[in-house]
């Protein structure tokens, strides 16, 4: 999506366990209409949804079972809703997770999600290249190193159940997932809005094949 350009209309989901300013200030530059939403009715009609999230696991399920997000999410990702996590976000889109062993994931993905075992130092913090998966709507064009860089900060890492679902993946001294999809849904480990003009140009990227989804149903 170019600069400027208008809409879609994005749920970006309050549920208190997010920095939900710096990712609403990077979809408006790329002329998105954000709705910051802590409850399902102030979501209605939009578009696309946005799941942020930064924190443990199970607390985080937690308060999206409290603002009433967790059936919300699953409805709109059966109906086909462009649904995108973001660091754990993403992890919240799969079943499971070691982190939380007794708080089912949204099973959105299948799969768990697994601490990241690893000779480097853990949490992984910092920039690292991801490859992409071919055919991924997500990957830069035709972009080097500079535009596959995007800034990480996670202990945890998705381990799909099919390895189709892996969009993305990337290095911290052992290959992990750095992005995973399946049908409308996808997520990503890192944080795009922090990854300067690359991080930019991939939520460019997912806004335009919203934009092209919506064509197509109208």
């Amino acid at each position: 999506m170019t600069q400027g350009a208008p809409g879609p209309d994005v749920a970006l989901l309050d549920y208190e366990m997010s920095n939900l300013r710096s990712v609403g200030k990077a979809l408006e530059r790329l002329g998105a209409r954000v709705r910051v939403a802590a409850r399902p009715s102030e979501a209605v009609g939009c578009d696309c949804i946005v799941l942020p999230g930064v924190g443990r696991f199970g607390a985080a399920m937690e308060r999206l079972s409290d603002h009433g997000f967790t059936g919300m999410l699953r409805d709109e990702a059966a109906a086909g809703t462009p649904v995108l996590g973001i660091c754990l976000g993403l992890q919240l889109l799969f079943d499971e997770s070691e982190e939380s062993p007794d708080t089912p994931g949204l099973g959105l993905i299948g799969g768990r999600v697994e601490r990241l075992r690893t000779d480097r130092k853990v949490p992984h913090i910092g920039w690292s290249e991801v490859t992409w998966a071919p055919g991924s709507a997500l990957a830069p064009p035709d972009g080097g190193p500079a535009e596959r860089t995007y800034y990480f900060v996670h202990s945890y890492v998705c381990v799909p159940t099919d390895p189709g679902d892996t969009l993305g993946t990337a290095v911290h001294g052992t290959p992990f997932v750095a992005a995973a999809g399946r049908g409308s849904v996808s997520g990503l480990q890192f944080h795009p809005e922090k990854s300067s003009t690359a991080g930019l140009a991939l939520l460019g990227r997912w806004l335009e094949s919203v934009r092209a989804g919506m064509a197509v149903t109208t």
